[in-house]
């Protein structure tokens, strides 16, 4: 058995719209022996616009005079339509006419020849126009796939934008991109945060890992929108404990503010999740102020971080605090006073730094 053959079709598509089927004979028979050219006759200018729908012609010819419209008339009709718009048309008329050309080629025609055309002239001038039109829709089909190109790029571009920011804050990721390799700076007054959940550890083990997962997720997306609404920047999650600070990367004085209101609106966004879910688990929050290293480290995985003892104080006053209440320090009570009411928890012992004076804030004054 022989396999199929696919054969292309001819490069060049020839209706011809002519209300004399003799006139459509005589134009088939010049094309006859031109096997890269196909030809359609349509002898009902009505039809033509589904004819030519359904053919897909490269070139068009047209006579002009027919029955119920005129060629100016059918010219701008070819033209209106999405299949026909940019087809080229010869028109085809009895005799030379300068006026009624001009008039053709602003209507749209692109060309105009008295019938019956020479054979070779006829047959040159298809090629021409069908080239022409051809290479119209190379350069159209590649310029919608280099428009569909540049949009898929931004598109990836946008993604990747938000993953970076995701993990970074703006500033820092606008850094970054502009060629900015080595991101170190001090901050001598912020505000840090650590909130741990108290009893996840039991809760993980009695359920499974996906209502682990969608628990931690509805909790630290709340904080993240808090974090957000009181421009405070998220640092990290590791595991069930939450870090936030504010006053970098871009400084502000209200950063103890911004932290204490933010802590606040966590204890109630929390019982609220755990309420939702039929849970009993509590939060415990520490918050402490002071100077702070802050950067980017890694190369294929970035993290923007803060180190020194003001972390290490504020996350003490996490570790040393109480189920659903706001730890703080002696330093932060002092930028928030009198703006937020306090409870004195007196002196307690931290590890690495001796007895401490510290507090639980209630609420705003």
């Amino acid at each position: 058995m022989h396999e199929a053959v696919s054969i292309d079709p001819p490069p060049h598509r020839v209706l011809l719209v002519d209300d004399q089927p003799m006139i459509g004979e005589a134009v088939r028979r010049m094309l006859a022996d031109e096997r890269d050219i196909s030809f359609e006759f349509c002898g009902e200018a009505e039809q033509s616009i589904a004819v030519a729908s359904v053919f897909g012609p490269s070139v068009i010819l047209q006579d002009l005079v027919m029955p119920g419209i005129n060629g100016l008339d059918m010219v701008r009709r070819f033209r209106a339509m999405p299949a026909t718009s940019q087809v080229p048309i010869i028109v085809l008329s009895g005799r030379e006419e300068a006026v009624v050309k001009a008039q053709l080629l602003d209507a749209g025609a692109n060309d105009y020849l008295v019938k019956l055309p020479d054979q070779i002239e006829l047959i040159a001038r298809i090629r021409v126009h069908s080239d022409a039109y051809r290479r119209m829709l190379e350069r159209d089909a590649a310029f919608a796939a280099l428009e569909k190109s540049l949009a898929d790029l931004e598109r990836e571009r946008q993604k990747s934008e938000r993953l970076l920011l995701n993990i970074l804050p703006k500033t820092i990721a606008d850094r970054l991109k502009d060629g900015d390799g080595s991101i170190a700076e001090s901050f001598e007054r912020v505000t840090v945060l650590f909130a741990d959940l108290c009893g996840f550890t039991e809760f993980s083990q009695h359920v499974e890992a996906r209502q682990v997962v969608e628990m931690l997720d509805e909790v630290f997306s709340s904080f993240d929108h808090l974090a957000q609404a009181h421009g405070v920047e998220k640092i990290k999650t590791i595991g069930d404990a939450y870090m936030a600070v504010a006053g970098l990367p871009v400084p502000r004085d209200d950063h103890a503010q911004a932290v204490a209101a933010m802590a606040l609106g966590m204890l109630e966004s929390f019982r609220g999740v755990m309420q939702s879910r039929g849970l009993s688990m509590e939060v415990r929050i520490g918050i402490h102020s002071g100077p702070v290293a802050a950067g980017v480290i890694g190369r294929h995985k970035f993290s923007y971080d803060l180190w020194g003892d003001t972390v290490n104080l504020a996350s003490r006053m996490e570790s040393h605090g109480e189920p659903s209440r706001i730890h703080v320090s002696q330093v932060t009570r002092g930028l928030l006073e009198p703006s937020f009411v306090f409870a004195d928890r007196g002196e307690i012992t931290i590890k690495g730094k001796g007895t401490m004076q510290t507090s639980f804030l209630l609420g705003r004054g």
